[in-house]
């Protein structure tokens, strides 16, 4: 039986009506169409979100390229300075940052923790301007007194567009290195948790970035169409489903951005018969209802290979019960609800087909109550018999539901991965050098992990993704950033 939490009080009653943060200011968006911002844990209204028109979104273009100019000819080392004040600011609002992650975006408070950490370390990353955006040079490199060079340089205005399950830390993964480089950034949140970058944005004014470098608008699917049509618009940073992603690559592709699009995921946890089970069960639990399965790393299917399946299935299934499930301000809780109730409807269907597919449903949580709170929530669930034509094997879940198959071998569980479209993680659980080493080099995935079951990369690594999971050259943080928001200029020098 899952636990349930303790009655919480909401951390602020209401946000108002959210206004966007354009030329350095909040201004009221112009449009006619509101949503209504939901806590996922207690289906309390917690703000009304204004869908930004095609004029609001051009408002924030108009002051970004008006700040532009004088952003990208300060020194790298005082732009560095503006993400060292805003590091120390988050740092003092942490635990505020958190908590309204917690009641926007519904992730325990030790998870959205460690999404504002992610976060900051980021900036800290970004901080380190100066030397990230160092070209390089050969003298006589193009004959005798002849010399060439290479400098990196900013395009002008970006625009990130981010999904609801991590509502501060994705917008981290661009916005810090498109503005320390050089360019203003506009951020459109998910239009299901945008409070946190609310106060994001607050922290940016305070930290004394210029008006129009950094900006935030507010909407949804119009809006998000207004950016990717946008002629002054250089490029677009975006994470969500495969099909969006694939859909905003090729439009705003097609108006000759640039465009970084990360995808869904269906991640496979491979478990191999020298694997030390009792450790990994925990860390098997931990990537599947981390966040309640909403993130893009999470494990969605558990393969046993060979005798270690039984006994897998027993003590995983085992851990997964004793999940606590509720409201995540209480420190106690170890997974929270889905965002919506409409994704929680989402989830169950994808259980239902399972079950009428032949999958056997070894622990159920379609019927959780969390007593106190009439969210959105959905428990732990853990499916075996899965086989690989099963919707619950092929399709994207996005929720705490884990597909457990029985593999012979390796090879088996290596093209189990290779075969899927998606190619966002892939983790092995062994003692072997040699079936680590074996499988690092077979598997079609970007994050790979070794005993690790979220292969999350730190902030000075870049953010991998491979077939359907990713649209684009260069991915999310760290030097491919750097490459993705600067463009190479050659400078060939002769002095007669």
């Amino acid at each position: 039986m899952v636990r349930a939490a303790a009655l919480l009080p909401e951390v602020k009653s209401h946000y108002g009506d959210l206004k966007n943060y354009v030329g350095g200011g909040w201004r009221a968006a112009e449009a006619t169409d509101w949503l209504e911002d939901t806590n996922p844990a207690t289906g309390h209204v917690i703000a009304r979100v204004p869908l930004s028109t095609k004029d609001d979104v051009d408002a924030a273009v108009q002051e970004a390229l008006r700040g532009w100019d004088a952003w990208r000819r300060m020194p790298p080392l005082d732009r560095a300075r503006h993400f060292f004040a805003l590091r120390d600011l988050m740092e003092q609002r942490f635990e505020d940052l958190s908590r309204v992650v917690v009641q926007d975006m519904g992730k325990t408070i030790e998870e959205a923790r460690g999404e504002v950490r992610r976060a900051i370390e980021n900036v800290e990353v970004a901080a380190g301007i100066p030397s990230l955006m160092m070209g390089y040079n050969l003298a006589d490199g193009a004959g005798a007194g002849i010399d060439e060079e290479v400098s990196y340089e900013p395009l002008g205005v970006f625009a990130g567009i981010s999904p609801f399950n991590f509502p501060v830390m994705v917008q981290f993964w661009f916005w810090p290195y498109a503005v320390a480089t050089g360019n203003c950034w506009i951020a459109k949140p998910s239009e299901r948790d945008p409070a946190p970058m609310q106060l994001v944005m607050e922290l940016v004014q305070r930290a004394g970035f210029p008006a129009g470098v950094v900006s935030l608008v507010h909407g949804a699917k119009d809006t998000v169409n207004a950016i990717l049509d946008h002629p002054e618009i250089r490029g677009v940073s975006f994470v969500g489903s495969s099909a969006v992603a694939r859909l905003v690559y090729s439009r705003a592709a097609a108006k000759g951005k640039r465009v970084q699009a990360g995808g869904g995921a269906k991640n496979v946890l491979v478990v191999m018969p020298d694997a030390k089970l009792d450790k990994v069960v925990s860390n098997l639990v931990s990537s599947c209802y981390g966040c309640a399965g909403e993130r893009c790393l999470a494990g969605s299917i558990v393969v046993g290979v060979g005798e270690v399946h039984a006994d897998l299935r027993r003590k995983f299934s085992d851990a997964a019960a004793a999940l606590k499930v509720g409201y995540g301000l209480d420190e106690t809780v170890q997974m929270g609800p889905v965002i919506s109730s409409a994704h929680r409807d989402r989830v169950v269907g994808f259980i239902d087909r399972g079950e009428e597919e032949g999958a056997k449903v070894v622990l159920d949580g379609r019927s959780i109550r969390v007593a106190g709170y009439d969210g959105y929530f959905v428990g732990p669930t853990v499916l075996d018999a899965v086989r690989p034509e099963m919707s619950v094997a092929r399709k994207e879940i996005f929720g705490p539901v884990a597909s457990l198959f029985e593999s012979e071998g390796l090879e088996e569980a290596v093209e189990t991965i290779n075969r899927s479209p998606y190619g966002n993680a892939a983790t092995i659980y062994t003692s072997s050098g040699k079936d680590a080493r074996d499988f690092r080099s077979r598997v079609r995935a970007g994050n790979v992990g070794i005993n690790v079951g979220v292969a999350a990369p730190m902030a000075y690594f870049p953010f991998g993704g491979m077939k359907d999971s990713f649209f684009g050259d260069l991915h999310p943080q760290s030097r491919d950033a750097i490459r993705f928001f600067t463009d190479s200029k050659v400078v060939i020098t002769r002095w007669p």
